[in-house]
């Protein structure tokens, strides 16, 4: 595993189903902008997340894939560069179990002024990728897809400490 400074956070959204601090049945991820480029989220799954016992369902193993990948865009384009999916592709390789961090990390592979493309993994505590994704999004700045309704307030970077690196 490798260690890589983190030089920002992202910003959260309150309801979110992946990194609402204030919805109770979501991941409440934390988003990093990372040295190298990418973006990486951390979080701990749930019980309430699984499938079969003891493992998160892979529909939200896709949801914390797109959103990780989709927000890789961020450190290039601003803090409310996003885009909408227009692709998005799963492999699952291993099992994951809820009650322990995880990470996902997101990087850019190809960005056009319309477009852009990303790859994401989904790693266990040990480092092993459990998941990868090949994504696909079109560029729309985060309040152009939420419209007017989108206040600060929803939208903003939470008052928690930022982690000097992250391991994986």
């Amino acid at each position: 595993m490798e260690q890589y400074r983190v030089v920002g956070k992202q910003k959260n959204s309150d309801l979110c189903f992946v990194c609402g601090d204030q919805n109770p049945f979501g991941l409440q991820a934390m988003f990093y902008d990372l040295e190298n480029g990418d973006a990486v989220g951390v979080f701990t799954a749930k019980k309430e997340h699984q499938s079969y016992p003891g493992r998160v369902h892979g529909g939200v193993i896709a949801a914390i894939l797109d959103e990780a990948t989709g927000r890789a865009l961020c450190q290039i384009d601003g803090p409310d560069a996003f885009g909408v999916t227009v692709e998005l592709s799963i492999r699952y390789k291993k099992p994951v179990p809820y009650d322990v961090e995880l990470k996902c990390v997101g990087h850019i592979t190809r960005n056009t002024r319309r477009l852009f493309e990303a790859e994401g993994r989904l790693l266990l505590p040990d480092g092993t990728e459990a998941a990868t994704a090949y994504a696909k999004y079109m560029k729309m700045n985060v309040h152009a897809i939420a419209g007017e309704e989108l206040t600060e307030e929803q939208w903003r970077y939470l008052d928690v400490e930022c982690p000097e690196t992250i391991e994986f």
